[in-house]
């Protein structure tokens, strides 16, 4: 759901609250060297861990975690803090903001989509295939109508009365739009 710039601005903005400027610096001189030696890694093709399923994924969530710390380490010493705090920092809480808004949207849509495919599940999809009299009389009551022949089997199963000794009846009707 989220890029490796999302996913570096986010563990840098939990990790880097309340740690002062020379632990800052220390954590931009790791992302350096981790972003070195995942990119070496990556150009030997070796594998990162066995956890690890996508070592350039890895490799660009680092380069964008040295690229944060350096972001925070400039802002701190631009600023004269004595300490990162996550509510100082304008453009980061800006970006928390829109990845919470994205985050939520994309939930959202996960709801909706399984809402749909619940709602589907209890529905029924057929081909017919009928033989010439009975497709005849679908067609001329659809034209009658004003309906397609599919609209016209739907309201005709919608009203499918089954009774207890198991026949199945349908009530007159008038197709309708």
């Amino acid at each position: 759901m989220w890029i490796a710039q999302d996913v570096a601005r986010d563990q840098v903005r939990r990790q880097a609250n309340g740690l002062d400027m020379a632990a800052v610096a220390e954590k931009a001189a790791e992302g350096a060297a981790r972003e070195r030696e995942t990119a070496e890694q990556l150009r030997r093709g070796g594998s990162f861990s066995e956890f690890e399923t996508d070592p350039e994924r890895l490799a660009a969530i680092w380069a964008a975690k040295h690229v944060e710390w350096q972001r925070v380490r400039d802002l701190m010493a631009q600023g004269g803090w004595g300490a990162y705090e996550p509510e100082q920092d304008a453009q980061g809480s800006t970006w928390a903001q829109e990845r919470e808004k994205r985050r939520d949207g994309a939930l959202a849509a996960r709801a909706a989509f399984e809402a749909r495919r619940r709602e589907e599940s209890d529905e029924l999809r057929a081909e017919l295939w009928l033989s010439a009299a009975p497709s005849r009389l679908i067609w001329a009551v659809a034209g009658r109508a004003g309906l397609m022949p599919a609209q016209v089997l739907a309201q005709l199963a919608e009203r499918v009365v089954l009774s207890e000794d198991g026949t199945v009846s349908v009530p007159p009707f008038t197709p309708s739009r």
